[in-house]
């Protein structure tokens, strides 16, 4: 597939096939201004079928009401922004067990007719380290840095730094573009 041109590729979506972007057909979704970083992306944070992305320095960590308690909180009444505070920092030490909100540098500009998968890099799960629990989807149409759930598995504290490539996002072909695309219709997208 690496050598299939990008234009090519909307025939093959067409007719029901599974497509994931090469490296060359994410170069050519970029080159195109189909698919938009900011800031723009270094040559090294394109991977042969992903890109990967890097840390920024601002982290949301459960408030102590929250994490010290032993009560059970009913997440249809309370969501992230109430149970978390903002913190900016360089670096950020997890404990055993612990998590943090996150947020990718890059923000992410994507057509109506593509998605994104985010995923962990191999050199840090295999430590411990995940960093986006469930969320993986990245709608079509969005245009917005993505939110990191990162938790440390590992049985040790980790250190997680600004600037980190710390996760990756792979990109697919959709059929035909969506008629509801994230920057218009997603709840917290409209607020970023």
């Amino acid at each position: 597939m690496t050598n299939i041109p990008f234009l090519y590729l909307r025939h093959i979506a067409s007719s029901g096939a599974y497509i994931v972007l090469s490296n060359q057909d994410i170069k050519k979704a970029i080159s195109g201004g189909k698919l938009r970083f900011s800031p723009a992306l270094s040559d090294e944070q394109i991977g042969s079928a992903s890109v990967d992305l890097t840390l920024d320095g601002k982290f949301w960590l459960f408030k102590k009401k929250y994490s010290s308690s032993k009560k059970p909180v009913d997440l249809s009444k309370v969501d992230f922004r109430e149970a978390t505070e903002e913190l900016t920092a360089d670096s950020l030490t997890l404990p055993s067990g612990g998590m943090a909100l996150g947020i990718t540098r890059e923000k992410i500009t994507m057509p109506d007719d593509l998605i994104g998968t985010l995923e962990g890099r191999s050199r840090f799960a295999r430590m411990g380290l995940a960093v986006h629990v469930t969320s993986a989807l990245v709608q079509p149409g969005s245009d917005n840095h993505q939110v990191l759930e990162i938790v440390n598995f590992a049985p040790f504290p980790v250190t997680i730094h600004k600037g980190m490539r710390i996760s990756q996002i792979i990109f697919e072909k959709l059929d035909s573009k969506t008629t509801k695309p994230y920057a218009k219709f997603g709840k917290i997208a409209r607020r970023q």
